[in-house]
């Protein structure tokens, strides 16, 4: 193994509070809550529409969605999130091993302003995004793999999304458990993240 390839939300941090307060900016007439936004971890922002604003049209919900997204990195930057425990400490540790990495399903603006906020993008060498490429989160990491050279890398996530784009990349899987899905398999799996020390 010569990388590690992270998801973001459900893996490294919880945004949702923060997320939270930006969409309800936005939504004013249907308020959203935790619930719903627990079951679109990991979506690209069709599916995050669809399973948010089912009633309503392809286009006024298109419309909304990405009103949400322009002022959600804005919050990111402002509020933070909630890290899991011990993230910094494993990830400076982590960082000195294997080359680290972030492919997440997020829009543009979100990982700047959790890198911002947080001060944590020293660790972290690229990171890839679909609203940046058009890809896929399986083909995000095959990106990442061949922007930089890596050869045996390993992808840890929290949701099935996870699962199967790491099954695309053909690169074994982590589940972190601790997150917010549930997943059909795995090949190695973390009760919290700091475990990845006695993985890795």
């Amino acid at each position: 193994m010569d990388s590690i390839i992270f998801d973001l939300d459900g893996t490294i941090w919880d945004s949702i509070d923060t997320v939270l307060l930006a969409w309800n900016d936005v939504v004013k007439e249907k308020k959203l809550t935790r619930k719903d936004f627990e079951g679109t971890m990991g979506l690209q922002m069709d599916d995050i529409s669809r399973k948010l604003f089912p009633n309503l049209d392809y286009q006024t919900r298109t419309k909304i969605i990405k009103q949400c997204f322009e002022i959600e990195g804005e919050y990111i930057e402002k509020h933070g999130g909630n890290l899991y425990e011990n993230v910094e400490a494993v990830l400076n540790k982590l960082s000195k091993k294997y080359k680290l990495f972030i492919v997440s399903n997020c829009q543009q603006g979100y990982i700047d302003g959790f890198f911002k906020y947080h001060q944590l993008d020293k660790y972290f060498l690229d990171y890839e995004i679909p609203s940046r490429t058009g890809l896929t989160k399986g083909e995000n990491i095959k990106l990442i793999m061949e922007r930089n050279n890596l050869l045996k890398p390993v992808y840890i996530g929290d949701t099935e999304g996870d699962l199967k784009a790491s099954r695309y990349a053909d690169i074994p899987f982590v589940f972190a458990k601790y997150g917010f899905g549930n997943v059909t398999e795995y090949d190695y799996v973390i009760e919290k993240f700091d475990e990845l020390l006695e993985l890795f």
